[in-house]
């Protein structure tokens, strides 16, 4: 392996004799690529279509020595660090131009204890791993819904989907982690082991280190649910959407419902007319009792006059990966995304008012529906803070084209500042575009004061930037 030229923290150019590299790979279990290697392309591709980021060295790792060793490489020689779990964040921050990358992607075990109900969880896991085993047992941890996400990402930005009103987050069932700091050092994070880096991992991101393993308390659940589509005809919004809104008053933490605005895919239950128009479609899972859930639901099935009723019995595994084909790996895409703590018929009025305007047909606006178990938990108990919010609005502008670049960014941003006023103020992380740099202060809120601290002690010369990310020192003079 000859010297190299990497990209610095500082942003600029360092070299890499050959000894160095060549000692390096020795001291790797798992395979170090540099392109031109035939697997390079495939590990540094990620979800996001628009990131086309070549690094300058990836340490594909198999285990916690193997992160350990990346991150003293990385250190010693100052380079620019990115880290890849399930590669499917928004801003693309798994990839680095010119630095190491250190990809977690091998990293998949899936422990499950049933006695005690915990499961240990690598970083390269993706939701569908964790699904999979999990349910194998009448086990679940509450996650997202498309199942292709990296469960690290997911948990490290929070983590809310379908079963998140009834048993909180993902990083409300949180129990410890294993983390490589900044110094190399391999620490255990929990409420009892070095609790404040725990704090801060839970809600914080990428920021403070390289979780290796995640323990999980898992909760008894499934393995079927009461879950699926009821579609309208976009013009019927006006009405829909308030009626919506009164059904979730009085919801029990059983059931989600979220709202999806786009034009129809051809899904085989939709009437061919339908296919490409404008459609508002409610996405609802009942987590408990079927019987139940056929009577939770029924205010919510009884609005309007809709194309298409597939709410039914279907297995959990099955419904978190309903949404998978139309979240696809390799599109370009570009979001903006808002906390609501109601929604108001202004902002109702903004979001129907932009699916009049949509730039192709698989841009989507959607509504989440959180709160709920996740939204009794106090502000400032984890790192992630939003928890009065009811609603999260993301706005998802996806397109194939980069001739459509433009357009569809565009789309995004002026339905972020349309509905701006009605917002809550604060943001989830992990629906951040790399261009939001300035809002992260505004994301954390009160807390963060609390987590810049936090990074000063774990993290002071900003290793683990490759985040949303919060800046030591300069955060700290100017908070």
């Amino acid at each position: 392996m000859n010297a190299m030229s990497f990209v610095t923290l500082e942003g600029g150019k360092t070299t890499v004799d050959a000894a160095e590299l060549e000692a390096l790979s020795a001291r790797i279990r798992g395979t170090v690529l540099r392109e031109g290697d035939a697997a390079y392309d495939g590990v540094r591709g990620i979800w996001n279509g628009m990131i086309d980021r070549r690094p300058g060295l990836i340490v594909c790792c198999v285990g916690a020595s193997d992160v350990v060793t990346a991150v003293n490489f990385a250190r010693e020689n100052r380079l620019l660090v990115s880290v890849r779990g399930g590669g499917h964040n928004i801003a693309g921050s798994a990839v680095c131009d010119g630095g190491l990358m250190i990809d977690l992607s091998p990293m998949k075990s899936v422990r499950v204890d049933v006695g005690s109900k915990r499961a240990w969880v690598g970083p390269g896991a993706t939701l569908a791993d964790v699904d999979r085993e999990t349910q194998a047992f009448g086990l679940a941890v509450p996650t997202g819904i498309n199942s292709t996400t990296g469960i690290a990402g997911l948990t490290l930005g929070g983590g809310f989907g379908w079963i998140t009103r009834k048993f909180g987050l993902t990083i409300d069932s949180l129990v410890s982690c294993d983390v490589v700091t900044a110094d190399g050092k391999l620490l255990r994070a929990s409420q009892s082991e070095n609790p404040d880096l725990f704090w801060a991992l839970r809600g914080g991101g990428g920021n403070f280190g390289i979780v290796t393993a995640f323990e999980f308390q898992l909760h008894e659940f499934g393995p079927q649910v009461l879950s699926g589509l009821v579609v309208h005809p976009f013009a019927d919004a006006g009405k829909v959407l308030p009626e919506y809104r009164a059904a979730l008053e009085a919801a029990p933490d059983e059931l989600t419902c979220w709202v999806v605005m786009r034009q129809a895919p051809p899904l085989p239950f939709l009437p061919a007319e339908w296919h490409g128009k404008e459609v508002l479609v409610l996405a609802m899972c009942y987590c408990g009792d079927i019987q139940a859930g056929e009577q939770a639901t029924r205010q919510l099935r009884a609005i309007g006059r809709p194309i298409a009723d597939v709410v039914g019995v279907n297995p959990f595994t099955g419904w978190q990966q309903a949404f998978d084909p139309l979240l696809a790996p390799g599109a370009r895409n570009y979001w903006k995304s808002h906390d609501f703590t109601e929604l108001s018929d202004s902002a109702i009025d903004v979001i129907t008012g932009a699916i009049s305007r949509l730039p192709g047909p698989e841009c989507e606006i959607f509504v989440g529906h959180v709160g709920g178990v996740a939204g009794r938990v106090n502000a400032d108990a984890t790192a992630f803070p939003q928890r009065s919010s009811h609603f999260v609005m993301n706005v998802h502008a996806r397109w194939r084209e980069a001739a459509m670049d433009n357009a569809c960014i565009d789309w995004a941003r002026g339905i972020y500042e349309a509905s701006r006023p009605y917002a809550a103020g604060t943001a989830y992380v992990n629906f951040m575009p790399e261009d939001e740099v300035d809002r992260v202060e505004a994301a954390y809120g009160g807390n963060y004061r609390k987590l810049l601290e936090i990074k000063q002690r774990y993290d002071p010369q900003n290793l683990f930037r490759m985040n949303q990310n919060l800046r030591p020192k300069e955060g700290l003079r100017a908070a």
